[in-house]
Formats: structure tokens, sequence, C-alpha cells
């Protein structure tokens, strides 16, 4: 007997585990495709920032949106833990956005202010307020935003608090399995091919981050986006260095649980090669210990790499195919994948169970970048 499902999701990454859940809590037949481990691309990769206000420096429809996932934490870890048992180790002690010139220092105090503005809460903090807060930041700093409000947390653990939510709730997860083709007629979408057999859904949803626009480009679909390598590294101190997350315009320093600092991260376009450099490593300790000159006495962990999925205009795609009923797209959410895998799950759940979306999604429509091969 051939399987069908309410919905196939496509990526094991954050986001897809992220739709998977919501679709399973809503009592939907749910599988979740992954052609590797569960996390195992950028998903664990990323360092797990929530810096809605940091990365974005301009209101629009992706700041609205980065701010409502963000808020969606809070109780998302909760319903987790109690969902998966696991923590996804939430911790909002704030962000810290260096300036490091004055033009900068001017920027940045225009940037706080219409964030202010916009009911925004964030304060501007001089070199040596900063060195009160944080006594392992260098003394020669100008200044910087703080923005108690963006948080962080592991993105590896999120990611499997997702899935195992969502296998609670029914879901099959299966890993390896990796999606060759779509199964269509008539324009309407009627499942997939794997490497082990055809699989049939009603719906099929594909989050496989930067590996998106290969598997969509059968539909007809050229999504204007390109892979971006990021990498990064660690370092453990015998007691934490920071307690505030610190963002520049080089790098950005994450305190994590055990006294680790994971730094990163560089910018590569247009490569799926995952390999670490020397030069992408010494880049971002030159620029880390500029910040935090302490971090030189750090023990080295390790370093890796991930490859994140950018558009040209820099928002994710979010919604339904323009031409195959029933396909469903949610990528190139770049470098704020994590921060908005919260309202991605929730939105492309409401979209596909036809519910009216209280969000305004124009700005990450498909039909923007619709080109037929």
């Amino acid at each position: 007997m051939s399987e069908c499902y309410d919905a196939i999701v496509v990526g094991g990454g954050v986001n897809g585990s992220a739709i998977s859940y919501n679709l399973a809590k809503r009592g939907l037949k749910v599988i979740l495709l992954e052609k590797d481990r569960l996390a195992s691309k950028a998903s664990s990769a990323a360092a797990g920032m929530l810096a809605a206000q940091a990365e974005l420096e301009k209101d629009g429809p992706l700041f609205q949106l980065a701010k409502k996932s963000r808020s969606m934490f809070p109780n998302l870890a909760v319903e987790l833990k109690e969902r998966s048992g696991i923590d996804i180790e939430l911790v909002q002690k704030g962000l810290v956005k260096i300036a490091s010139s004055q033009a900068e220092v001017q920027e940045f105090q225009k940037m706080m202010e219409a964030q202010q503005q916009a009911g925004e809460t964030v304060e501007w903090m001089t070199g040596k307020q900063l060195c009160e807060k944080e006594p392992a930041l260098s003394p020669n700093l100008l200044g910087g935003m703080y923005i108690p409000n963006d948080g962080q947390l592991s993105p590896f653990q999120l990611s499997h608090a997702f899935a195992k939510s969502a296998a609670s709730y029914g879901a099959e997860i299966r890993e390896f399995t990796e999606v060759h083709s779509f199964i269509h007629r008539k324009g309407k979408i009627n499942g997939v091919v794997t490497g082990t057999g055809k699989i049939y859904g009603n719906h099929v949803i594909v989050a496989g981050g930067a590996w998106s626009d290969r598997l969509l480009q059968e539909s007809g679909l050229i999504l204007k986006s390109y892979p971006v390598k990021g990498e990064c590294f660690s370092i453990i101190s015998p007691r934490p260095l920071l307690t505030a997350t610190i963002f520049s315009h080089d790098c950005y320093l994450v305190p994590k649980k055990g006294g680790r600092t994971l730094v990163g991260a560089t910018s590569t376009p247009d490569t799926f090669d995952q390999s670490v450099t020397l030069e992408g490593i010494h880049f971002l300790i030159e620029k880390a210990k500029k910040l935090v000159p302490v971090i030189m006495a750090g023990e080295w962990e390790r370093a890796w790499a991930g490859i994140r999925p950018q558009s040209l205009d820099g928002l994710p795609y979010l919604g339904e195919h323009p031409v195959w009923k029933h396909l469903w797209i949610a990528t190139g959410h770049f470098r704020n994948g994590i921060l908005l895998s919260a309202i991605t799950g929730e939105l492309i759940a409401d979209m596909l169970e036809g519910k009216t979306v209280q969000v305004d999604l124009s700005a990450f429509s498909i039909d923007r970048v619709f080109k037929t091969v």
C-alpha cells in the first residue's frame, strides 16, 4: 500500500522541524524528510542569536516579522520543554551592538532613536559604561547600543526540540531520506520521490535551506537565492567572559554555558564548500580580540562552517507556489533562520490550513521571483 500523508515536509533543519511541529500539533498526519541528520547543516552551525533589533537596522516587513517571532520564544521554550524534555537554553541577558568608529556611533544613535520611536527598548552606552557592564570588553571601544530584548539560545537544541515535539504528536521523521523530485498532476502536488521510493501527500513543504533551490527548479521556480558560507569557532574559559552577546560589524561573540564563547561568522557567497579555512578563522580571531582582548587566553575548542540561504532582496520566501497548488516554500532566511523559526512554523501551518494570517506576507511572496525555466 502506498504511503499517504496530509503534509510532507522536506528539510530537517530548524524551520522544517518547526513547521512539522505546528502541523502535527494541529492533528495533521505529517512526515519530515531529511537527507542527512536532523539539524546537521546551517541549524547546527548557527550561533542562535535572536537579534531582531541588532541584525535588522530598518523598520519594515522583515523587522516586524522578526520582532513577533522573538516574542514567541519565552512561551515556546516552556512548551517545547514540557513536550520534548529538551531545554532550548534560552538566555535573555541582552545584546550589545558595538560602534567601532565615529561614523558608526552616529549611525547607531539614529538607529536607536528610530527604534525607540517604534516602541522598542534600547539604550546607548558609552565605552566606560560598557566596560562596567562587561569588564572583558576592550576599554578602547567608543560605545554601543544595549538591546535587552535580543537574546540567544541553542539552535541545535531548538531544532531537536521542535522535531521531538512533532514526533510526540504523531509526526514521522526519516533521516537519510533525500527527495529527488516531485509527484504532481494537473498543477497540483501529490507527493515526492525519494531514494527509497514514492511518498504521497496532500501538501508538500520545501524547507531545505540553501538546498531548496535545486529541488524547486523542477516546478518551474528559480529562486533568486544563493548559498553563503559562514565560519565560526569556539573557545572555553574557566569562567564566562561575557554575560551579554557582543555584536559588531565584523564579528559576534555569544556566551554559552560551561564557559564557552562562540565567535562568528565569516561570509563567503556562492559556495556549498563547508571546509574551514585558516584565513577565515584568522580574520575572526583578529576581530574578536579587538573587542574582547582576554579571549586570547581561552582554550581552543573547535571550528566549523555552515551554509546559509540568502535571497537577492534579503527577504525569506514564505508561501504557496504560484502555479503548483499545495506546494509550499519556506526558505531564504539567511542569518535569521533561528530567529524566524517560531513564526515561520506557525505561518506555514496557518496558510496550509487556509486560515487568515494576521501578518502581511506580501513582501515574502513567492510571486516576486517566479520565473519559468
